[in-house]
């Protein structure tokens, strides 16, 4: 046996040329890396794509009501004196004698109760510094109304304007169906907004309304998002409503579609506000996507794992989509991801998941254009747009910052 022979012997070498059994191994642990960069972030973005996709197709006609329910909308309200006049002044021509409008003046520093009578309202104030938060404001104008309950609650932020025929489709499909709608939560086009606000606003209006749409074509509910929402008595006298998370609505439409009464959305009714500050807008992005973040990583796993065991995959859809990242943060992680990636593919490892990462991307980037030009374009001009990379630096303290853990305490935007 020649020398050369009995050297690849000790090697683990193949005598007829084959690489090392070490060579081979570490090309499998550079290809496991690299897949598991990339992987979780294209396929994220991937489902992504899809939602919004379908979500430009529009809604299939769904359930109607038809019935007037006798409905009270709710209105929590912290420290919001120099609003609240106005709202009630907006409101009140667009409800009739089967609906009241309570106010719950929850740990105000001002005068938002008293503005909130002489509006017409009717108030409820709540003063408890130890349990603050949007959900205790719930459940206070809950208790209030158990004496008697109404047959429908919507819960309308203090900033926020709706239609008539916005509240009676919301309110009418929820107790018909007996299951929770949501309406369409937008904010108002405004193109001569900071440039950051007109990002942030566009990508609110990809959440809300596109995804939203794409998310009940997927899977036959929503995410709730905090106003515009109707639920039928039965159901919210038994949500559980007392908590400090401050995104208590999308955790109180988990809830409910795990007690098998998944949000249903009225993709024809719809709920406005203003948009924030620039400084403002970071502020409320930062607490929504903190929360967001926080219940994404607590829930969306076993929600997914649960459609597994039942077989459902309307309700793995639902899972999957909580599991994507709000948009800057999944362009950021994809960017991230992406470069780390080409590191390994200039040390020698596959350009494959590094393709295939990018043509999923640009695939995403072509339905962010889709969605602009079909629905976009009165929230974002193409020179705020040009400042995508901008947008990106902008927010990358609020991630960095939520590294420290997301905020906790309920924040009004700045007006």
């Amino acid at each position: 046996m020649s020398h050369k022979r009995y050297a690849s012997i000790a090697t683990g070498a193949d005598p007829l040329g084959d690489p090392p059994k070490t060579a081979l191994a570490q090309v499998i642990i550079v290809i496991w890396i690299e897949l598991l960069i990339t992987l979780p972030f294209t396929l994220l973005t991937l489902a992504f794509t899809i939602e919004v996709v379908l979500g430009l197709r529009g809604v299939p006609p769904g359930p109607r009501g038809h019935r007037e329910p006798r409905t009270v909308i709710v209105m929590p309200a912290h420290d919001e004196a120099a609003i609240i006049g106005e709202s009630l002044a907006r409101l009140r021509p667009e409800v009739d004698g089967r609906t009241r409008i309570l106010v719950v003046a929850d740990n105000c520093g001002d005068n938002t109760a008293e503005i909130a009578r002489a509006g017409g309202a009717e108030v409820v104030v709540r003063t408890d510094a130890q349990r603050r938060g949007k959900g205790f404001a719930l459940a206070f104008a809950r208790d209030r109304l158990a004496a008697d309950p109404p047959d429908c609650v919507v819960i309308l932020d203090a900033d926020c304007a709706v239609d008539r025929e916005s509240l009676k489709r919301i309110a009418s499909l929820a107790y018909e169906t007996g299951r929770p709608v949501q309406s369409v939560n937008l904010l108002r086009p405004d193109l001569s907004a900071d440039p950051m606000v007109q990002v942030s606003n566009f990508a609110f209006l990809i959440k809300n309304l596109v995804r939203q749409t794409g998310l009940a074509r997927l899977a036959g509910r929503v995410h709730l998002t905090g106003t515009g929402m109707a639920f039928p008595w039965p159901l919210f006298a038994s949500a559980p409503l007392a908590t400090n998370d401050i995104v208590e609505d999308l955790g109180l439409g988990l809830d409910m579609s795990t007690a098998g009464r998944p949000p249903l959305f009225a993709p024809d009714a719809f709920v406005w506000s203003g948009a924030s500050s620039a400084g403002g807008t970071l502020k409320q992005r930062a607490r929504w996507e903190g929360g967001f973040i926080a219940t994404s990583m607590r829930r969306s796993l076993p929600l997914m794992w649960d459609a597994l065991r039942k077989a459902d995959p309307r309700l793995f859809w639902s899972g999957l989509s909580l599991s994507i990242p709000p948009l800057t943060l999944l362009v950021l992680a994809n960017l991230a991801a992406g470069a780390l990636a080409l590191a390994l593919v200039l040390l020698g490892a596959s350009p494959l998941p590094l393709i295939v990462q990018a043509a999923v991307g640009a695939l995403a980037a072509g339905s962010i254009v889709a969605a602009w030009r079909k629905v976009g374009r009165p929230y974002l001009s193409a020179a705020a747009a040009a400042r995508l990379p901008l947008y990106l630096l902008w927010k990358l303290p609020l991630y960095l910052g939520l590294l420290k853990g997301s905020p906790k305490t309920w924040l009004r935007a700045g007006r």
